[in-house]
């Protein structure tokens, strides 16, 4: 149910889209911080919990102090967890949940692909020269196009294994660097 101009308390002023004109201090904007239960929250209690609400890592970033080789472990590992970290039963195929995300059709292969080019930019980070990131774009852009036809995709993802392809390339690039 909407409210006419000629109900509105002011007549004349529509009331949505307007300002107030009021002017308020700081100290006379602030009024009493009340819980859910309705009970007044003392301001020392709120600074001691803002003061307390605070998150600190031991070594900076837990993301961006990472060695080489912890950075190339984390890669390894995704790759696997995308690629190899399930057996079919009965059988010796592997498969990861790249394969299994993909079965939703298009978001799925999207997703995928995106952590894939994730991969790509670690790499790309780890200082991987052009040559090596394109190979790498690459098989996730071979990845991606074929993994979006239904079923013959999902089952070339989990033959594929880009991600797996990617760290190798990485890796062999890495092994040929000076320390």
């Amino acid at each position: 149910m909407t409210m006419s101009n000629h109900d509105s308390p002011v007549r004349g002023r529509p009331r949505s889209g307007t300002t107030s004109r009021a002017k308020f201090s700081g100290a006379e904007a602030r009024g009493p911080v009340i819980d859910q239960e309705g009970r007044e929250i003392p301001p020392e209690t709120l600074e001691q919990g803002f003061r307390e609400f605070r998150f600190e890592f031991a070594h900076g970033s837990p993301f961006g102090n990472l060695t080489r080789e912890q950075r190339l472990a984390r890669l390894e590992a995704i790759a696997k967890l995308l690629d190899i970290a399930f057996v079919l039963p009965g059988t010796s195929i592997r498969y990861g949940i790249d394969g299994l995300i993909g079965l939703i059709p298009v978001v799925g292969d999207i997703i995928t692909t995106a952590i894939s080019l994730w991969l790509v930019r670690e790499a790309r980070a780890l200082g991987a020269p052009w040559h090596v990131t394109a190979r790498m774009l690459g098989n996730v852009a071979v990845d991606g196009v074929v993994g979006m036809v239904p079923f013959a995709g999902d089952a070339f993802d989990v033959m594929f294994r880009a991600n797996m392809r990617n760290v190798r390339l990485l890796r062999r690039w890495l092994d040929k660097q000076p320390r």
